[in-house]
């Protein structure tokens, strides 16, 4: 690997993980590649919870396109019926920010008693079983993880635009990035599962993650408004402080926690998915580290390796460069 990292040392610590893959970019070239078999490199990976961080991508191509106007819009607009049934009447108070910084106030335990699954997954009316769920907290509260949100956004996604989540990402956000080996699985009502329903390749999630360091530019052209993209990184609440501060469906921490800096250069971004699916990004170094992994008892260890021995590295590598 370049800039000295000991690549041998950083493999071994993958092969003792249920790791399959680990890439590292650094100025748009991949510096460092770990793959389990030689199949894991090409093939579709299921990326669990990093949809989320794409269908970030796709509420801001839906704004920038004028699809959707008002971040704090309540989400009544799209899901009268549903919330007409509602006894709570606070419900209608829950807008798409709030599904996008997963603050509804609903009482959704999924990373409680029901371990990192909610019971939706498994089929039914997954909007009717999200907006049912009972109002603990007035909206805007607390940041609660709740895939629930995601789906919902998905819905007011495929309304607004009158295309299925899938047909909007190839045509603005999939085909621009010559990304066409995707596949996205949808619930049994036609809507595409916008917490946890792509399956990408490695390269492909590369080439996102680049997307997201050139401030949603590819090639000359602007993919998805450069506020849109500090707007979604940018840290709104702060519940798993183990894990980072929430924005609009991306996590964020800072490079170093020590320092009263909360500018984009002290702070590294990122998706996160069951098992340990990793999409982070580094603006400071222009850094991107993809992992793919079947961590499910474990899905943070990635996350540790990476704060501990590539993030520090390139720290250290900067430390040095300012030495001198």
């Amino acid at each position: 690997m370049s800039n000295g990292m000991n690549e041998q040392e950083l493999n071994k610590i993958l092969s003792k993980e249920k790791i399959l893959a680990c890439t590292i970019m650094m100025n748009e070239s991949r510096v460092f590649e770990y793959f389990k078999n030689k199949k894991i490199e090409d093939k579709q990976h299921k990326i669990y919870s990093c949809t989320k961080t794409i269908l970030s991508l796709l509420v801001g191509i839906a704004f920038d396109k004028g699809y959707l106007h008002n971040l704090h819009q309540p989400i009544q607009e799209y899901f009268s019926k549903e919330l007409q049934a509602q006894s709570d009447e606070r419900k209608n108070d829950i807008t798409l920010y709030h599904l996008l910084t997963m603050t509804p106030g609903l009482h959704f335990p999924e990373w409680e008693e029901w371990d990192g699954f909610a019971p939706m997954v498994q089929g039914g009316d997954i909007i009717k079983f999200t907006l049912d769920r009972e109002l603990i907290l007035p909206p805007g509260e607390k940041m609660n993880y709740n895939s629930g949100c995601s789906h919902l956004i998905t819905a007011i996604l495929q309304q607004v635009t009158g295309e299925t989540a899938l047909q909007f990402a190839q045509k603005h956000l999939f085909k621009p990035l010559n990304i066409s080996n995707v596949e996205w699985y949808k619930d049994n009502k036609g809507i595409y599962k916008g917490a946890d329903g792509l399956r990408l390749t490695i390269a492909d999630m590369e080439k996102l993650c680049l997307l997201m360091l050139q401030k949603g530019q590819w090639k000359g052209t602007q993919i998805v408004s450069e506020k849109w993209i500090e707007q979604a990184i940018s840290p709104h609440y702060s519940t798993y402080k183990h894990i980072g501060e929430y924005g609009l469906h991306w996590w964020t921490s800072k490079i170093n926690p020590t320092l009263d800096d909360d500018s984009d250069s002290n702070r590294f971004h990122f998706g996160l998915g069951f098992g340990g699916q990793y999409m982070i990004i580094v603006p400071k170094f222009n850094l991107s580290v993809i992992f793919i992994s079947e961590l499910y008892k474990e899905p943070l260890n990635p996350l540790n390796i990476f704060k501990s021995k590539i993030l520090e590295h390139f720290i250290h590598n900067e430390e040095l460069k300012t030495a001198n």
